[in-house]
């Protein structure tokens, strides 16, 4: 079983890269025991092959690092969200492989990303964290299946208040 970080890298530098390890070294501890704490930017060199464009770092791991992969990042096009409902679905880890998460998202039909909602309560996209804006501020749920990286610094920036 293989974890997940997905660090956005721009100007060949790596962004909230303290929250990714942060998340990392939690889930290395809970999942496996390990008590040593990780520097990523001390594992991981950028290739030269990286330009200054926005690009992704795809880390694979469990014991130690399984793959580092390098690709330019894409934005997703979103026009429409499909609500799919499942009461039991986890997603706590950032799993390489996530079964579950993939059985809703089969569900979106002619849908470009879904809504989770669990116990009736707004929980996450398939990709991303959400945040809604009320016309005054951004707030995201309190209950998202995965706390993202980005949502973390926005919510210690006090750009994004917690829905509750």
């Amino acid at each position: 079983m293989l974890c997940i970080e997905t660090i956005a890298v721009e100007n060949r530098q790596f962004k909230n890269l303290k929250y990714h390890e942060v998340r990392l070294n939690k889930t290395r501890n809970e999942l496996w025991g390990y008590r040593d704490q990780w520097d990523l930017s001390a594992m991981i060199v950028i290739p030269d092959s990286v330009t200054h464009d926005l690009h992704k770092c795809r880390l694979a791991y469990g014991f130690e690092i399984d793959a580092v992969k390098w690709e330019p990042y894409s934005l997703r096009t979103i026009n429409k969200i499909r609500l799919v409902y499942d009461d039991s679905v986890e997603y706590s880890y950032k799993y390489d492989q996530r079964p579950g998460l993939n059985q809703l998202f089969e569900q979106r039909k002619d849908a470009d990303e879904i809504l989770i909602i669990k116990q009736g309560m707004v929980t996450d996209s398939f990709y991303y964290n959400v945040a809604f804006f009320d016309g005054k501020k951004w707030l995201t749920p309190d209950t998202p299946l995965l706390p993202g990286t980005q949502r973390a610094f926005y919510l210690i920036q006090e750009l994004l208040k917690r829905l509750l």
